[in-house]
């Protein structure tokens, strides 16, 4: 209860679960942060140092980013404390069995972090109702986040990003950190656009080639090698010589905090777009708007994929689907850089005014203020 309290305030959480399933030894961790907007939605980690503090977290970023999206789900998170090397379909399930009373009234779960199409599949056959969760396999009626929806809205965002920083995005140097789902589509993506990425990392390192990194080559060598620093053509550097590379844009997007204390003054992007959920602490963000450089923060920047959530929970198809995040990502994003300099506020604050409000205004409706 101790670790919970400090989170605690008007907005929630609702509840905070703990499952334990003796027989896998599977711990999970639940948030459901607030639902005056619907059902709390967020996606299930798989990590093994995952705690209640991250989820916490991520849970309330949930809450901002879905009514920042407009769409009618509330916040909440999800952490499955495990090897992502494991039985993951084992795992899985006995979390779904754990949650079986309040997923989907409660709680709408969707790939994250060593998530995918195979493992909602799993979570929504145990759970025993398509409704459980999104980004589930085709064949099963979903849209899963394979498509590319996160990476998609990332590049979406980018590009109204460059326009609003007198940027062009055609040939703009790019460093992505991470290089899974969101990483490789983000990738492909940009680089459909004109730009070039010259640094890329994953958990094992960092490749780095000034004149770009070939999309179908670097993400073959992921496949085969099972790092992008074993890729030919280019310079293998340690992981966290990424932030200080001298590009135009910088994408974290892996883990939380990655851009702290420690790494802030070697950072030399111009644009920060945040694939990750929380990889800047907030008066990190302030202080790097001060030296000018122009923050797209997470709740806005990668919600691709709960924009896709969306879409398959009403029964829409991948071409709508991808429509809704074009529409959706560029006109808040777009709408938030406006906002932040009319108001001379950082563009996470110009963020959080639409979104508390459209939160408050819900729960004023559900009673709740």
């Amino acid at each position: 209860m101790e670790a919970v309290e400090p989170f605690m305030d008007e907005w929630g959480p609702e509840k905070v679960m703990v499952v334990w399933d003796p027989k896998t030894k599977m711990k999970g961790i639940l948030v459901i942060d607030n639902t005056a907007r619907g059902p709390g939605k967020g996606g299930i980690r798989l990590e093994p140092d995952v705690t209640t503090e991250e989820v916490l977290r991520l849970a309330r970023a949930m809450t901002w980013k879905n009514a920042l999206a407009d769409i009618p789900f509330g916040g909440a998170k999800a952490g499955i404390k495990g090897d992502p090397k494991g039985n993951k379909d084992a795992l899985v399930r006995a979390f779904a069995r754990g949650l079986k009373g309040i997923v989907p009234s409660e709680y709408v779960a969707g790939p994250d972090m060593n998530m995918g199409e195979a493992e909602m599949g799993a979570f929504a056959d145990e759970i025993g109702d398509m409704k459980a969760c999104t980004g589930k396999p085709a064949e099963m009626g979903g849209l899963p986040h394979e498509f590319g929806s996160t990476g998609f809205g990332i590049a979406e965002a980018t590009e109204v990003a460059c326009r609003h920083a007198g940027i062009d995005l055609n040939g703009a140097k790019v460093a992505i950190e991470g290089y899974g789902n969101v990483g490789t589509f983000t990738h492909k993506f940009l680089a459909a656009k004109g730009a070039t990425i010259v640094a890329v990392s994953d958990s094992h390192g960092m490749i780095f080639n000034v004149k770009g990194l070939d999309y179908g080559k670097l993400l073959n060598t992921k496949w085969k090698q099972g790092s992008v620093s074993k890729y030919r053509d280019g310079k293998a550097l340690p992981v966290e010589a990424l932030f200080s590379q001298d590009v135009d844009i910088l994408i974290p997007g892996a883990r939380p905090d990655v851009i702290n204390g420690t790494n802030i003054g070697a950072v030399k992007a111009k644009i920060i777009v945040e694939a990750a959920n929380i990889p800047i602490k907030e008066e990190f963000e302030r202080k790097l708007q001060k030296k000018g450089v122009l923050i797209v923060p997470d709740i806005i920047a990668n919600a691709g994929g709960v924009i896709s959530s969306s879409a398959e929970f009403v029964g829409k198809d991948e071409e709508e689907m991808f429509r809704a995040v074009r529409k959706k990502i560029t006109a808040n994003v777009d709408t938030v850089l406006i906002n932040s300099r009319r108001d001379s506020v950082t563009t996470r604050d110009a963020a959080m005014q639409i979104a508390k409000e459209r939160v408050r205004n819900a729960m004023k409706y559900r009673g709740r203020v």
